[in-house]
């Protein structure tokens, strides 16, 4: 898919989200798709190769969270942690999206570490930032914690819980509603929201699941 059409893709996307998003973001947006493209060849960092398919399943898949974390903060400026961020979703995403949120994205995997602190100096992100480390080793407090398609809710909750702030919240994304990983829960860990979202051009169920400590 050319450029251009991949650029009429997305702001058609952000559009049926509700977003609204500069130009400029934008093109960071897309900057960052080709990023992502170029080191994949190199580092793996995703399985999904297809511009095409990485607009809809990547982009679109991390910017449908972006109106939900929005309401959330208020446009306060506020810490956030992307587990498992991997090539950086929905971290860079958030950080193009929402200058105000200082994002940390945090993977075992010292390239796609690397590759966040690439993409924080080429897409001029000054708050963006990339680490190198298991989230358990994480003690640096933060308003937000966030995942997506990283572990289940258990261990998602269980290994981030020392860089949750006591105000902070967890925010999940998932497919469709994990009953059985919401089942499988403690009592340390309450889900006050199910949020079940749409992705432009993926006929899939989402959710984002929000959790506090219980």
């Amino acid at each position: 898919m050319s450029e251009p059409a991949l650029s009429t893709r997305l702001a058609g996307g952000i559009a049926e989200l509700g977003l609204s998003l500069s130009p400029q973001q934008q093109d960071q947006l897309l900057n960052y798709l080709s990023l992502l493209g170029k080191w994949n060849k190199v580092y793996n960092l995703t399985a999904v190769r297809d511009p095409e398919e990485m607009l809809t399943h990547h982009l679109l898949d991390s910017l449908a969270v972006i109106a939900p974390l929005r309401r959330h903060t208020e446009g306060r400026a506020i810490e956030l942690l992307d587990v498992g961020s991997g090539g950086g979703l929905p971290g860079v995403v958030v950080a193009i999206c929402c200058p105000e949120v200082n994002v940390t994205c945090v993977d075992a995997v010292a390239k796609k570490a690397a590759f966040i602190q690439q993409s924080a100096g080429a897409l001029a992100l000054p708050n963006l930032r990339g680490v190198h480390a298991r989230v358990e080793s994480i003690t640096q407090q933060f308003d937000v914690v966030t995942s997506r398609a990283f572990a289940s809710l258990v261990d998602f909750t269980q290994w981030s819980k020392g860089a949750l702030a006591e105000q902070g919240v967890w925010v999940a994304m998932k497919g469709k509603r994990p009953d059985e990983e919401l089942t499988a829960l403690s009592s340390e860990v309450d889900v006050f929201h199910v949020e079940h979202i749409g992705v432009p051009g993926l006929g899939a169920e989402r959710c984002i699941v929000w959790m506090r400590r219980g």
